[in-house]
Parts: C-alpha cells; sequence; structure tokens
C-alpha cells in the first residue's frame, strides 16, 4: 500500500493540473477579441471553443491511455514540452486555420496532461486517501479553469490576446522542470501490451464497468450545463448595457472558484462512503443556480450567487465521480479517466456550441433555460440509474454500481 502523499506533492498535483488545464479554457473570454482579429462571424466564433475540446477528446482517446503503458514522470515531460511548442504557435498565428489548429494542439496537450496527472496522483496515492487526493487535485483542474478566464481577460488587456499564450508557454517549461524533479517514480500500471490491444481496452472497461457508465453520463450532462454558462457570459456583459472589460468579465471566474475550493472535501465524503448522498445534493444546486444566473439583467447580486451554486454543484460532481470510479481498476486508471472524460469532453462541446447559437436567437433567457434543461435532464438520469438499483445514500469502494 503507497505511503501517505506528502501536502507539498498533493499540492504540486493541483497546481500542475491547474495550470495545464487552463490552456484549454484562455479562448472563452477572449471569443469577441478572436473574432475581430481573424474577422470570424460571432455566430461561427464557438468553433474556436469546439476545437480545444476535438482536441480534449483526441487527448482522452489517444493520450492518456499511455499513462497504462509508459513511464508516466518522462510522458509529463514531454507533454508539458510539446504544449509549450503548440502555445508558442497560438501566439504567432496570422490565419484562422492556423488559430485553430492551435487551439487544437492545446486541448490536446492540454487535456493529456492534465487527466495523466489526475491519474498520476489516483496511482500514487493510497486507497484510504484516495478520494481527497483526487479531490485535491480536481480543485486545482477547477480553479484552473476558471482562473484562466480571470487571467485572460486581464493580460489580453494589458497586452493583447497573443500575450496570454505566449506567457502560459514560458510557465509550461517551467511546470516541466518542477516536474521532472518532484513527480515519484511509479511503473506502468497495466501488463504489457501493444498500443492498439491499449485502447480497445478502453471499450471493455465502458462495457464492463457500470460505475464508469453512469458516472460519465452525469458528468456529459453537467458539463454541458457549465459550458453553456461560461461560454456564453462574455457575450452579453461585453456588451451594453454593461460594457465590460476582459478583465471584469474573467473576475467573474474568482466567485466560481470559491465554489470550486468549496466542494473539495466531496472526495472525502465519497471515501466514507456518501457518493450518493454528495451527488443528489450537488445536482439539486446545479438546477438552482439558473434561476438568480437568469435574473442577470436586474441584479449583479443575483448573478455571483447563481456563479457559486453552479461551481459548487458541478465539481462536487466531478470530484465524487472520479472518487467513485478510481475505487475500480488500480491497473488502469489512465484508461478510466480516459473513457470518463470523453463523456465530458463531449458535453463542453455541446455545450459550447449550443449557446452561442442559442443566444444569437433567444439571448440570455434562452441560455438559462438550455441550461435549466440540461440540469434537469441530469437530475433525472440519476434518479433512473438509482430506480434501477443503485443504492440511494451510501457506497463503498466495492460497489459495481454508479
Amino acid at each position: 500500500m503507497p505511503a501517505a502523499l506528502p501536502r507539498g506533492l498533493v499540492a504540486l498535483f493541483a497546481c500542475a493540473s491547474g495550470l495545464s488545464v487552463a490552456n484549454v479554457y484562455y479562448a472563452q473570454p477572449l471569443l469577441d477579441a478572436l473574432a475581430n482579429d481573424f474577422a470570424i462571424p460571432r455566430a461561427a466564433i464557438g468553433a474556436v471553443v469546439l476545437a480545444t475540446q476535438l482536441g480534449s477528446a483526441l487527448a482522452l482517446l489517444l493520450l492518456v491511455p499511455l499513462g497504462d503503458l509508459w513511464n508516466r514522470r518522462r510522458l509529463m515531460l514531454a507533454q508539458s514540452v510539446l504544449l509549450a511548442v503548440v502555445l508558442t504557435g497560438i501566439s504567432l498565428s496570422t490565419a484562422p486555420m492556423a488559430l485553430l489548429v492551435g487551439m487544437l494542439g492545446a486541448g490536446l496537450l492540454g487535456t493529456a496532461m492534465t487527466q495523466g496527472l489526475i491519474a498520476y496522483a489516483a496511482s500514487a496515492a493510497g486507497p484510504e486517501e484516495r478520494g481527497r487526493v483526487v479531490g485535491a487535485a480536481q480543485s486545482g483542474v477547477f480553479v484552473g479553469l476558471l482562473l484562466a478566464r480571470v487571467l485572460a481577460g486581464g493580460i489580453s488587456d494589458l497586452a493583447g490576446w497573443r500575450a496570454v499564450y505566449a506567457s502560459s508557454a514560458m510557465a509550461m517549461l517551467v511546470l516541466a522542470t518542477m516536474l521532472w524533479r518532484a513527480l515519484p517514480r511509479l511503473p506502468a500500471a497495466a501488463q504489457p501490451m501493444n498500443y492498439l490491444r491499449l485502447l480497445g481496452s478502453m471499450f471493455d472497461l465502458l462495457r464492463s464497468e457500470r460505475v464508469l457508465r453512469v458516472r460519465g453520463t452525469l458528468a456529459m450532462l453537467m458539463f454541458a450545463a457549465l459550458n453553456v454558462f461560461w461560454s456564453a457570459l462574455v457575450l452579453p456583459l461585453s456588451g451594453p448595457p454593461f460594457g465590460y472589460s476582459h478583465t471584469a468579465i474573467g473576475a467573474f471566474g474568482l466567485v466560481g472558484a470559491l465554489g470550486a475550493l468549496a466542494a473539495a472535501r466531496a472526495g472525502r465524503w465519497a471515501d466514507q462512503g456518501l457518493g450518493q448522498r454528495t451527488t443528489a445534493v450537488a445536482l439539486v444546486l446545479l438546477l438552482a443556480a439558473w434561476g438568480p444566473l437568469a435574473l442577470m439583467g436586474t441584479s449583479i447580486a443575483a448573478l455571483l450567487l447563481g456563479i457559486v451554486l453552479l461551481d459548487l454543484g458541478a465539481q462536487a460532481i466531478h470530484v465524487t465521480n472520479q472518487s467513485m470510479i478510481f475505487t475500480r481498476r488500480p491497473d488502469a486508471h489512465s484508461r478510466m479517466v480516459g473513457v470518463y472524460m470523453l463523456f465530458y469532453a463531449t458535453g463542453s462541446g455541446l455545450g459550447a456550441m449550443a449557446t452561442t447559437t442559442v443566444y444569437a436567437t433567444a439571448r440570455w433567457t434562452g441560455v438559462c433555460l438550455l441550461g435549466a434543461a440540461v440540469s434537469l435532464a441530469a437530475f433525472a438520469f440519476w434518479i433512473a440509474t438509482l430506480e434501477r438499483g443503485t443504492p440511494r445514500v451510501r457506497t463503498t469502494c466495492t460497489l459495481p454500481d454508479g
């Protein structure tokens, strides 16, 4: 059984996960600037977000599983250096196609690195602390994707959007050095197999592990709802009557970070067998958030409350999901998280594309109705899985259910 991980190492997992995932989300508060600079119609600018999410999906399918086959430390080093190269390319791009290819690469490598670190943390932690460690690392991811909007907005206002990606490239090189020095040496978890067999085994896991199917579907719906909000927020706030700067819009991510940090204990509750109870409360918060969010036009305070509820509920669901799937198949953590996060990438991409289209026709009210409908669908799905026999309150590390 692995020894308890030092706090400094857990903090490094969290910080590194947040810095790497931020690269997938820097573009969201910059969509209007990118549309202007590259002459992309606003109705189609969601393609930038879709490109990053497509890269994320490819990473989850093709790169993340390599953690069960190759030396993880070397894999992290290679991915962080390549990510720095891609980010530099984005900062220098001058054509829409070059921008989209760069965003595809940022999604590919940023996601591979992030989820590789989550699986790394889960494998390094002992069973009695795995939920706590995964919760801490996942909190870093959630805070990273929220603060990405703050950093992107602030740097863009000061030095332009290209400086966002140039500075992130330098940060990735520094992070590569820190990870190489600090990450524990762990053997590959899987039995020796070739690459194609490794990829094929992911579908076997999806068929055999019910918890993976149930929790993956919840993740898809939850992240669709989350991206319905965050991908659309810049559109009304940057125009009249608000006219907020990129820095001001990005600062709303700080409010969401409060909810993300408050949800970190969800991993501890999952370790205690309270995964289903935590899921129930989180889904209620996710659905309830859309009420105050819909009042943005009349109350910024209501908007702030809605952001806290939305991110608190989403983060609690996500941490609980991962804590529960990591209790299964310790020899396949990278593949398990890869399959699970494929659901996430699908939901994120669909949510981002749907919300820009809905906003163009039904404005903010339509966006909130869409988000509430997706959140309600997640709650209904969870209830349906309970009705098919999943325990209603407590779960343990050995349950095959979702």
